[in-house]
């Protein structure tokens, strides 16, 4: 058995303005993958704050996103990462060649509710669990 410990998956989430989709996305795999897996989100034209309704969607669930902050899309969190999550970015995300790719279509909760965000976030975190068994060693 070797005494190296295996290097985590990491996984980089981006939407347009880091503010809504990407932040729970990220928020769920930090919670859900209990520390086993690098989680980053970006967005490539940041909103100034995080969604207030996806901040208080998300408390619902007892996961406390107030903290945090949109951050910008760089090359290096692209090259860092190994699965790369678009939410509605198009064209404007970095491809480089041996990264995963995934594109999830997920309404975009900007300026709505937390009425209209519950939906969108409980989609976020079918899809995270999803993501967590195919990064994740089956623990049996």
């Amino acid at each position: 058995m070797s005494t190296e410990t295996a290097k985590k998956p990491s996984v980089l989430f981006v939407c347009v303005h880091n503010a809504g989709r990407s932040q729970m996305a990220a928020a769920f795999l930090t919670t859900l993958s209990d520390g086993a897996i690098e989680v980053r989100s970006a967005g490539s034209q940041p909103a100034d704050k995080v969604n207030p309704a996806a901040v208080e969607a998300m408390a619902e669930l007892g996961i406390d996103m107030s903290a945090e902050i949109p951050k910008v899309l760089t090359t290096e969190a692209v090259k860092e990462s190994d699965v790369v999550i678009t939410m509605g970015c198009g064209d404007t995300c970095p491809i480089f060649p041996g990264k995963r790719y995934e594109d999830w279509e997920l309404e975009d909760p900007a300026g709505q509710g937390v009425e209209s965000v519950r939906p969108i976030r409980d989609e976020i975190k079918a899809r995270i669990e999803d993501l967590i068994a195919s990064l994740t060693p089956a623990a049996k």
